[in-house]
């Protein structure tokens, strides 16, 4: 089973590549075993690092103008450094689309989906029932190009371009808006030649059967829902049930993508704290952005991001996020999408998570406080009676864990805190 604890190093607000290796370092030390880059390529008019330029062309904002090295060197050299502190590394893999003022659509417009003569077809979505139309970008057409095979070359020599860097996975950006035809294809001809990179699908918006559709293309890993959960309603885990079989999900507490948990929290620590285990230990993997360890507020902005936005907040959770990733390291239940069930007991304030492994004989009860502002009192006559293991509770909490389970079970759960028991199932004895 593979461990994937994702540590997300947002580019611009680093600076450039040779300034990284305290960030990577941190990373390691906090048992993060892969780092997530946004895009690195040279953006285009707009500045975003989404609507990219050039794909063998480097993000100025990341190139030290000082070093004697070239900017591929650097950067090759960086991953060398991330290698070495046991991190692998992914990058975004951005091929719905590239920047409306590439040179692509000089060289090659049969790639492109045209509106009307002179005018590219931008991505769009809907929030809110409003139409949120993205004119720095420009989509390319997978589906009637007359150029197919020019244009999978293309996207698999970025592939080779971005692997002869050393990266060893891709979040594929809007995985979802291009055919799952084309990404069986780039997959599985990307994995004869690198046996051992992997695709994470990023399909956040889309609905449950569309997920399943993209995942089925080959993806090792997709991106859950789990961040938006009121920790009340079914919802998550009806998505969870319908993809787990499909492929292994990662949950993040917060994103690029997103607001800051601290400022949505109001900068309420044990809301931090709570989220962050909920998402470590509800599915296979778990991804946190830079600067979610100090409780950082200010969002993380595509286009106008830098490094003069670090925060000093005196807010420091690297110790409570150790002992987190610790636990997802050492427990196989923790890293696969694990049987899992929402157990209803008397306290409607407090969530009760049981998983049971496929792979061992290992199950875990997760009891959470989902107040992150109270005490909640739980008592149960037996906490036996929500596992099918007879072995002992054994508790690997990150904080106040308990040297004994006692019977009846009866506790009053600091506010937001959880409570992370495990147990063992028999094993099966073979005729």
């Amino acid at each position: 089973m593979k461990k994937m604890v994702i540590y997300n190093l947002f580019p611009t607000l680093i600076g450039p590549f040779g300034v990284w290796e305290k960030h990577l370092a941190r990373a390691s030390q906090m048992g993060f075993n892969w780092v997530f880059v946004n895009p690195i390529q040279r953006p285009g008019i707009s500045g975003s690092l989404y609507s990219i330029s050039d794909y063998y062309d480097f993000n100025p904002l990341l190139i030290d103008q000082k070093s004697k090295k070239n900017p591929q060197e650097q950067a090759q050299e960086t991953i060398k450094v991330a290698e070495k502190m046991g991190l692998k590394m992914m990058v975004d893999l951005v091929i719905n689309h590239c920047s409306v003022d590439s040179d692509l659509l000089r060289l090659h417009p049969e790639w492109f989906l045209w509106e009307s003569k002179g005018h590219v077809a931008h991505p769009f979505c809907y929030e809110n029932n409003k139409k949120v139309v993205w004119k720095d970008l420009a989509k390319f057409d997978y589906r009637d190009t007359k150029d197919k095979e020019g244009l999978f070359c293309f996207l698999l020599d970025i592939i080779k371009f971005l692997t002869g860097l050393g990266f060893k996975g891709f979040r594929c950006d809007a995985a979802y808006q291009v055919p799952a035809s084309l990404w069986m294809r780039l997959i599985r001809e990307t994995k004869k030649m690198y046996p051992d990179v992997l695709f994470f699908a990023e399909t956040l918006g889309c609905p449950p059967d569309q997920t399943r559709k993209t995942a089925s293309a080959g993806f090792d890993y997709i991106f859950n829902s789990a961040k938006w959960w009121d920790l009340y309603s079914y919802w998550l885990m009806a998505q969870y049930v319908l993809t787990r079989d499909i492929a292994p999900s990662v949950s993040f507490p917060e994103s690029h993508d997103t607001l800051r948990l601290c400022h949505e929290l109001n900068g309420n620590i044990e809301g931090l704290k709570q989220r962050y285990l909920f998402a470590a230990l509800f599915s296979a993997g778990v991804m946190m952005p830079t600067g979610f360890e100090f409780g950082f507020l200010k969002n993380l902005d595509a286009v106008k991001t830098r490094p003069e936005d670090w925060e000093e907040t005196g807010i420091d959770l690297t110790s409570f996020i150790t002992k987190v990733n610790k636990v997802k390291a050492e427990h196989t239940v923790f890293q696969e999408e694990a049987l899992t069930e929402i157990i209803h007991h008397t306290n409607p304030n407090v969530l009760l998570m049981w998983k049971a492994s496929i792979t061992t004989q290992e199950e875990s009860l997760l009891i959470l406080n989902k107040d992150i502002h109270n005490e909640q009192h739980f008592h149960a006559n037996s906490l036996k009676e929500f596992v099918q293991a007879g072995a002992p509770f054994v508790d690997v909490s990150p904080e106040y864990p308990m040297d004994y389970i006692p019977i009846p079970f009866s506790y009053d759960l600091r506010p937001g805190q959880g409570i992370v028991l495990i147990t063992s199932r028999d094993p099966v004895s073979e005729d």
